[in-house]
């Protein structure tokens, strides 16, 4: 999958604040508190990557910025304008917030032309035709050329995971929300993902929010990698990654790509050890 990285002009949109966000699930004795005071900027087409032990929240996070389900306490913003917060305690979904789940949601009656051109035609923002052909531009893109016909039972989980993210980049949202797009996959087929992925950013500069247990992926591809705490999670440190873009696989094993894979994770094993000595005094 090889295109040129050059990023049109766009105007300046996708900024996300998360301000002193807490949630929590159930009452008395069962309830769980899974954010607490949680806070941090994204600016406009910056990619930024969460980790942190299971548990910790991430998804939770990423639901909440979705409109998936509500939050308890906090706020959250997207370019100054509330989602939610104080009255309104969950977001409303909308195109300008486009989520890629871990698991594969084309619909199999489609073909991938059609799976990419549904999104647009349904907000009504362009005709069909046009649609069509946005589409056709996006898909020889990212290296999908000759795939429009097919079917999604007809491709390998890769390249389907690749439309997913091409029909997401078609309905021009303002943040693109990615929860482990690349769990599972072999470590192959993740590394081409994974450049593909970065083509696609450097192409659009959507915002990105990337959820995702692999550090050196979260390096790999952010622009800064935010380590959440155990669980109540909050963001315990955001490390800046200061390699250039484009990215190409030789950054793997740069000392400064090792440097920075390795400061994560000293971080990200700290949070893991709170979370096990906290597990076993509760089962004391």
């Amino acid at each position: 999958m090889s295109v040129v990285a050059v990023a049109p002009e766009r105007t300046a949109a996708g900024a996300i604040s998360i301000r002193e966000v807490g949630k929590s699930y159930g009452e008395g004795k069962g309830r769980v508190v899974a954010l607490e005071r949680c806070s941090f900027e994204i600016a406009p087409g910056e990619f930024r990557v969460i980790v942190g032990p299971s548990g910790c929240g991430k998804t939770t996070l990423l639901n909440a910025v979705a409109g998936f389900h509500p939050i308890t306490e906090g706020e959250i913003r997207l370019d100054g304008e509330l989602l939610c917060g104080p009255g309104v305690p969950q977001a409303r979904p909308g195109a300008d917030r486009v989520v890629v789940f871990q698991h594969s949601t084309l619909f199999p009656w489609m073909t991938v032309l059609d799976n990419v051109t549904y999104g647009p035609v349904v907000q009504g923002r362009v005709k069909r035709e046009e649609a069509r052909e946005r589409a056709r531009e996006l898909l020889a893109g990212a290296g999908l050329a000759g795939s429009e016909g097919l079917y999604p039972g007809e491709l390998s989980s890769g390249v389907a995971r690749r439309v997913e993210i091409v029909r997401a980049l078609a309905c021009e949202p303002r943040v693109l929300l990615l929860d482990e797009p690349f769990r599972g996959m072999d470590s192959i087929t993740k590394s081409v993902m994974q450049q593909g992925l970065l083509e696609l950013y450097d192409r659009s500069r959507v915002t990105i929010l990337f959820i995702t247990h692999d550090i050196e992926e979260a390096v790999f591809l952010g622009s800064r990698v935010s380590v959440m705490s155990t669980r109540p999670g909050r963001v315990q440190a955001t490390i800046d990654v200061d390699i250039p873009r484009p990215r190409e696989v030789g950054v793997l094993t740069s000392p400064r790509f090792r440097e920075l894979v390795g400061q994560v994770s000293e971080l990200v094993r700290g949070e893991a050890r709170r979370a096990f000595e906290a597990g076993e005094r509760e089962l004391a």
